[in-house]
């Protein structure tokens, strides 16, 4: 007596999987196919090993655990397919993000129609006895000695966002540390870092408060996209880029405001 199968089972035919797939019996078995065809009393299918179509009886098939590692295995190609997409997509969009930052050292920011360049700030570094000016990218030298600060002019930063999650690009000019750092207003005065220079090493200590911030490096060179784990309180701010302990720090001050 032929057994009668439901429409939907006498209809199946597996003829487009990526990988080879496990035809189970019964007894516990298998045969490695490459796709199968499910008829009303035989299962028709193609073997890998002797590369030939052949057939079984079908009451010697373990139908249900066949579909069941089949299905399993598809859904997981579906889901490898999909996330190889979605980080291909990723490139794609990172790959025009690049495209539209300048490829010179700098801090930029995005207004949301194009790319504006961050101006860098003049750092002064202010002693009991003395104020210099802290030239960008040139150590000040060993004249100096005890404890210092070094400071921007005025209590308040030109350039000011009401967004406290404000993304910046920086591309380096050389492989150094950077970050964002919270600025300290004091006596009409933003002081970037407290300074403790040594005498012997001609080295100076460098006390910088720098917030925690997401980083993305974006191409193969120095360029990094960063902004700030948590939202950034009103206050002043800068964008840092040093070396520790050879006091030639670059910055890039903002304001953040309490938004509207």
């Amino acid at each position: 007596m032929v057994r009668r199968l439901p429409a939907a089972v006498l209809l199946l035919a597996v003829t487009a999987w990526a990988v080879n797939i496990k035809l189970y019996l019964k007894d516990g078995s298998f045969n490695l196919v490459r796709e199968y065809q499910v008829k009303p009393d035989r299962v028709r299918y193609y073997s890998v090993e002797r590369s030939d179509w052949e057939e079984i009886p079908l009451d010697l098939v373990d139908l249900k655990r066949t579909e069941s590692e089949a299905a399993a295995r598809q859904a997981q190609i579906d889901k490898d397919n999909q996330s190889q997409a979605e980080e291909e997509a990723a490139s794609a969009e990172i790959k025009r993000e690049v495209k539209r930052i300048p490829q010179d050292p700098g801090v930029y920011w995005d207004d949301g129609k194009q790319i504006q360049v961050m101006k860098p700030a003049s750092s002064v570094v202010h002693t009991n006895k003395r104020r210099e000016w802290l030239k960008v990218l040139a150590p000040i030298g060993p004249a100096l000695s005890g404890k210092g600060t070094l400071e921007l002019d005025g209590a308040h930063s030109a350039t000011i966002f009401t967004n406290p999650e404000q993304e910046f690009y920086i591309e380096l000019s050389e492989t150094q540390r950077f970050g964002i750092a919270k600025l300290t207003v004091k006596n009409g005065v933003r002081i970037v870092e407290n300074l403790t220079f040594l005498p012997v090493t001609k080295e100076a200590e460098e006390d910088l408060t720098t917030i925690e911030i997401f980083r993305q490096q974006l191409a193969s060179d120095e360029l990094y996209k960063i902004w700030p784990k948590a939202p950034m309180e009103p206050g002043e701010y800068a964008v840092v880029e040093y070396t520790e302990g050879k006091l030639n720090i670059q910055v890039w001050d903002f304001a953040v405001a309490k938004g509207k």
